[in-house]
């Protein structure tokens, strides 16, 4: 495997909310919010995969917190985890599914939508 892409945001087009009220703190996504699942989700989005190590190495955390959040993330269906061996070192590979790329993207758009609102006043 090569090495690991910057981050970056995808480059699917989304629909831009509508000019109507600002959204609400209540509307965004709590499970995508919390910085260590938002970093993981994120350099998933920048990657085809990743391994437990090298998103340890991006997110600089310890194994215990990855796998926590990691876990959450997984029960949601927002990434899926694949266990093997790479020769006899067991190998946790990790990729964002679809359902995790949407949750994404309206995430983006909600702190999209949260920027704009705060400059417009």
């Amino acid at each position: 495997m090569g090495k690991p892409q910057p981050l970056r945001r995808p480059t699917t087009p989304t629909p831009v909310r509508a000019a109507t009220a600002p959204p609400t703190p209540a509307e965004i996504d709590q499970l995508i919010h919390e910085r260590m699942r938002l970093g993981i989700v994120s350099a998933l989005a920048a990657n085809e995969s990743l391994s437990f190590n090298e998103l340890k190495r991006l997110l600089d955390t310890s194994d215990g917190n990855l796998s926590v959040h990691a876990r959450k993330l997984e029960d949601a269906r927002y990434i899926a985890c694949k266990k093997g061996f790479d020769g006899r070192v067991p190998r946790t590979e990790y990729r964002l599914t679809p359902a995790g790329r949407r949750a994404l993207e309206r995430y983006l758009d909600h702190m999209e939508a949260v920027i704009r609102a705060a400059r417009e006043k």
